[in-house]
């Protein structure tokens, strides 16, 4: 029996095992239940869960429940937990781990239809809006915007506009059903004489695969719209969300 019982034990500890080599730095070990993740955490409670708890389970190897509880999908990954932590113990991270765990299509369905649609094309839009539905909307929007609001006849809202400073991207709902709420922006940035542009590629603002826990999804999604800022030579990429 006790042979039994330490060939058992030491199956558990493999999530444990993996945060320690992905994250050395991670300080997992150096936590001490403090509990002031915990206080500032906007998922604590919820599925009876907080921070501290989750890692505690890491610490005691509780593999199964780390790795099945759908409270990691609850975590906004704001990493307020990791600026109050006195030990900077990287919880977001672990969070990020654990939801790799989960087969994909047992995610989240929001989050991995939203992911999905972000990479039918390359505007990266999450509502899977084409480069060319896009810049249909927005020129037909600003045309409107310098026909009927008084002050503005000489707005512009560019598109693929080369040497602009600033490569600003766009929350893809907009566009797509809310589209005059494009506009208080549009005018801030022309009242501020502001040389900016949108981009047809990677013009999408959000990253729904970051919340998926798609490595490679986030990544392309990334490099596709930074790549359209550097090609058109912006100085400043401005992320909208």
């Amino acid at each position: 029996m006790a042979d039994e019982a330490l060939e058992l034990s030491e199956l558990k500890g493999e999530f444990r095992k993996k945060v320690n080599e992905l994250l050395p730095e991670g300080n997992l070990n150096l936590c001490f239940t403090c509990g002031t993740c915990a206080s500032g955490c906007p998922a604590t409670g919820l599925e009876n869960m907080d921070p501290r708890k989750f890692v505690r389970m890491i610490a005691l190897g509780l593999d199964d429940e780390v790795t099945s509880t759908p409270w990691v999908w609850m975590c906004s990954m704001c990493q307020r937990c990791i600026y109050a932590c006195p030990m900077n113990v990287d919880i977001p991270r672990m969070v990020y781990l654990a939801r790799q765990a989960w087969p994909r299509e047992e995610r989240p369905k929001g989050i991995l239809g939203s992911c999905d649609m972000a990479l039918r094309n390359d505007s990266c839009s999450a509502m899977g809006a084409s480069p060319e539905d896009f810049q249909f909307v927005v020129e037909d929007v600003a045309e409107e915007v310098r026909e009927n609001h008084p002050g503005f006849e000489t707005l512009q809202a560019p598109i693929d506009k080369e040497g602009a400073y600033f490569f600003l991207n766009q929350n893809s709902r907009e566009p797509v059903t809310e589209p005059d709420e494009m506009i208080p922006l549009w005018k801030i940035l022309h009242l501020a004489g502001a040389d900016w542009t949108y981009g047809s590629k990677g013009w999408g603002g959000e990253n729904y695969c970051m919340f998926l826990a798609d490595s490679d999804a986030w990544e392309h999604i990334v490099r596709t719209s930074i790549k359209q800022a550097e090609d058109l030579g912006c100085k400043v990429y401005l992320n909208t969300e």
